[in-house]
Parts: structure tokens; sequence; C-alpha cells
């Protein structure tokens, strides 16, 4: 297709001024570009084009008819998100704005705001407990107000990670007791009282801040999908801290996501549901670091993110499970 027409359709612009390429896709499907405008009310836009390379590229090896599978559905499930849900995320919960999807024959095309020039220009490689604060009330606020959602066209259960979508690196894994329970945790999260949708790949990466870096908002929703809320909030602090920060800073971040889940469920009319909401998901949030635990471990043995915190978190899971 061609692309620039695409977008001066999308925009109501009248010419495009330039192009710059942003990030490539995951083992080599496309990119993510910047197009700058003339003649119309955007300067520029951000666009996702996906292409299914002649031969995939996986960084680690992990390249089989089941993960390409993956990956053209985590296309189709992002430009559904974008058709069918993202409008009704708020100022508090901030997104990109999308102006038009396409796809046809594994390829597609994803036309979005571009959020530096809305007010979020900044990206964090690292960030302290008070810099998280933001991405944790953004992730309430979603987790709130999709509390009871079902999943429509979007990924039944949702993460990256999920036991179901991956048997290859289950089959991988050599820590036996943490494999024997993978179903269990599993099936804990899938079976909790409440459900919600979950982001899926909530890492620090996928957050935009505002120069004051009081608020965030939030892209890439390849793997959003069904699931328990603590699923993305394991993701998002052991994508920011080390082993001794998580575990220094566990009950604070936990705290200050169920104080603004509290807020928010008031705010849209749930506030009843808070406290039992908070009491089925708090003990969940180590079953859902055991549950990435099994995924990076089998992913990637030897990956920084496993740790004594990790393990730990996974050994304490286990040994609930053991008890009758």
């Amino acid at each position: 297709m061609n692309i620039e027409s695409a977008v001066l359709e999308a925009t109501g612009s009248t010419g495009i001024s330039g192009q710059e390429t942003l990030q490539r896709i995951w083992s080599g499907y496309g990119a993510i570009k910047r197009y700058r405008l003339s003649g119309g009310q955007c300067a520029a836009v951000i666009v996702k084009h996906v292409q299914v390379p002649a031969e995939p590229a996986h960084p680690r090896g992990w390249n089989s008819p089941r993960s390409h599978a993956r990956k053209i559905r985590s296309f189709e499930v992002e430009s559904q998100w974008y058709r069918s849900f993202n409008a009704e995320c708020d100022r508090h919960c901030r997104v990109a704005r999308c102006f038009a999807t396409w796809q046809h024959d594994g390829e597609f095309l994803i036309i979005l705001e571009d959020l530096d020039a809305s007010g979020f220009p900044l990206r964090h490689s690292t960030a302290n407990p008070d810099q998280m604060a933001p991405c944790l009330r953004w992730l309430a606020r979603f987790h709130a107000h999709f509390l009871g959602r079902v999943p429509t066209g979007l990924w039944p259960v949702g993460t990256y990670w999920h036991l179901d979508t991956r048997p290859d690196e289950l089959a991988a894994l050599e820590d036996k007791a943490l494999k024997d329970a993978a179903s269990a945790i599993d099936q804990a999260l899938r079976n909790c009282s409440f459900q919600t949708l979950v982001h899926g790949d909530a890492k620090l990466a996928n957050f935009c801040f505002s120069p004051d870096g009081d608020s965030v908002a939030a892209v890439d929703f390849q793997y959003v999908g069904g699931g328990c809320g603590m699923k993305d909030l394991a993701y998002f602090i052991g994508s920011c801290l080390d082993e001794a920060d998580c575990a220094r800073c566990e009950s604070f971040l936990l705290d200050v996501y169920f104080e603004a889940l509290t807020h928010a469920l008031t705010a849209f009319g749930k506030a009843s549901l808070a406290g039992s909401v908070e009491a089925a998901w708090r003990p969940l949030f180590a079953y859902a670091w055991a549950d990435f635990h099994r995924f990076i471990k089998g992913w990637s043995p030897a990956h920084r993110k496993i740790n004594r915190y990790s393990e730990n978190m996974s050994q304490q899971v286990i040994k609930q499970l053991a008890t009758p």
C-alpha cells in the first residue's frame, strides 16, 4: 500500500515534509516511524508498519511457526485494540489517539498521535519509586476502567508470556519445581475473583513521560487482553528495579498502586468493590511474579532478571501451592 497516501488521508494533511525511523519492530517485522506533516492540524504522526519478513531473525533464536503465528496474532490484537477500545481511555490513563488502522495479508498499518508533540516527550531507561508512581497510577486507572470487561477480539488471556502461548519455553525450563507448578500458577491468576484488561507489556520503555514527570501515556498494545491486574504490576516493577530495590520497595509500590486503584474505582462508581479487589489481587502479586519468572527462565536462562528476589518469590508460591 502507499503509506504516505494513507497518512495524508487519515490526518487531512496536504503534505509530508519528512520522516524518521524511531525503531525497528522485534525480529524484523517492520518499523515505527514519525511522519512530519504540513497543511493540516497535526504536525506529525507515528506510523507502525508491519511487514512479514522473508526470514524472521529472533535475537535469541526462538524462530518457529508458533512464534510467527503469535506475532501475527499480536498485530491483529493491537489493531483491534485501537479500533474498539483505545478511545475509552481518559486523561488519567492516557494513550495515543488512533487515526486509522489497516491490515491485509500479513501487512499492518497503524497511524497514531505523536505523543512527543502532545506533551509526553520523555522516556526513562531507569526509574526510582517516585518516578514509577505515575505509571502505577496509570495502570490502576486502566485496570479499574476495564474491570470485568470481556476482551472481545483481544487476547483471551493477556501478556506476551502467557503459559498457553509459550509451550516451547516451558519445555526448555530446567527448574523442575517451577515447571511442575506452572499450570497451577496460571490457573490461580486466571481464576481469581476479579478480571480486567491488562496491558500485557507494561515495561518502563512503553511509558512516555511529561516534562515534569507527573503524567504518563502508554504505548504498545500487542499483548493486551484479559487477566489479573497483578500481572502488569509485577512486570512493570521488574522492568524498573534490581533485586535489592524490588525487595526494599515492594510494599510501598503495592500500596501506591492499590491506593490509586481505590481512587479510580471510586471515580467509576465502583467504590464498593475496592476492598474485595485488593483482597483478591494483593496475594496474587507473588503469583504474577512467579508466572513471568517461569517464562524468563525457560526463554533465557542467563537473563539479568533471574535473581534472588525472583527465586524467593517463586519458591514462596510453590510452597503455598504445596500446602494442603
